[in-house]
């Protein structure tokens, strides 16, 4: 993408990023600063309710898990600070129900972890207008490869043990063990 297209819009956009990864948090800052944003910073859903209150913000970035509360919570908030602001949720545990609830209550997208930058722009983009198609490289993933990347999170959370992995995916061992012995499902 050229530096053109990763302009924001005119004036300093404001851009509230909630996530309870501090480090996350501050990389982003450092990123969408230098791309000319107005970043403000929260780790817990009263963070953000105490920025809204003083600052409503043109974007949002919000983690769907925080400390206490879900993300979710903060949609309704972040747009009744500023009904035009374009909200983008982020989960490292994708699941459609949430993807939907998250686009009912005022989400322009909903992207599962890791994300970078350029990822969060063509996000916030789709809502304006632009991009309403995924450029060229950029493909949707299939539910079978969310639940499948789901899947293995979860694994890797629990540093391999399949019995505690499916007590936390709410699913038999076997029906577990026979998904993982299946090749990853195509995007």
């Amino acid at each position: 993408m050229d530096t053109a297209s990763r302009e924001p819009p005119p004036g300093r956009p404001k851009l509230l990023i909630v996530d309870d990864n501090e480090i996350f948090c501050s990389t982003m800052e450092r990123v969408f600063g230098r791309r000319g944003y107005e970043v403000r910073l929260a780790h817990a859903v009263s963070e953000a309710e105490a920025v809204l209150s003083a600052w409503p913000p043109e974007f949002a970035l919000l983690d769907l898990r925080l400390p206490g509360s879900a993300g979710l919570a903060l949609i309704p908030m972040v747009k009744a600070a500023n009904p035009d602001c374009r909200v983008v949720m982020l989960t490292g545990f994708a699941s459609i129900a949430t993807a939907v609830e998250a686009i009912k209550l005022g989400a322009v997208q909903y992207l599962p972890k890791p994300v970078d930058a350029e990822a969060v722009e063509v996000a916030f983009g789709r809502s304006a207008g632009k991009h309403a198609e995924p450029e060229q490289g950029e493909e949707l993933l299939s539910v079978h490869r969310l639940e499948w990347e789901h899947i293995q999170r979860v694994l890797t959370e629990y540093r391999g043990n399949i019995s505690a992995t499916a007590r936390a995916l709410r699913m038999h061992r076997r029906t577990l063990q026979r998904k993982l012995s299946k090749h990853p499902a195509p995007n």
